[in-house]
């Protein structure tokens, strides 16, 4: 088996087991994970928000906020979505790379 498809089945398992990241912090109440707050949470936890922060936070919104379709959904669509998210997310890198590397290094005949 090729190296690249070995890579792509592995690109695969690594996104069918992204739910695990909506599992296990919910078993073990972990709350978020570090480092996705929003200015709300870190104003909770810092007592403070820090005013460069406070002044983008509303320029970009993800295109799927939470990895999900709905935000109070089931957890079997929570788990689709986190699935949904990986595999776009996989094509979308792995298409750039492609691209990028087709316009830096030109077979030569």
């Amino acid at each position: 088996m090729s190296f690249r498809k070995k890579l792509w089945i592995g690109l695969i398992l690594l996104a069918l087991a992204s739910p695990v990241g909506i599992i296990l912090p919910d078993k073990f109440n972990a709350g978020d994970a570090w480092g996705e707050w929003n200015a709300d949470k870190l104003k909770e936890m810092l007592g403070f928000v820090p005013r460069n922060l406070a002044k983008l936070s509303g320029l970009w919104h993800a295109p799927m906020p939470d990895y999900g379709f709905a935000e109070n959904a089931s957890p079997a669509i929570q788990y689709i979505g986190y699935i949904t998210s990986g595999i776009l997310g996989i094509v979308l890198a792995g298409s750039a790379i492609y691209f990028i590397s087709k316009l830096l290094f030109k077979k030569e005949k």
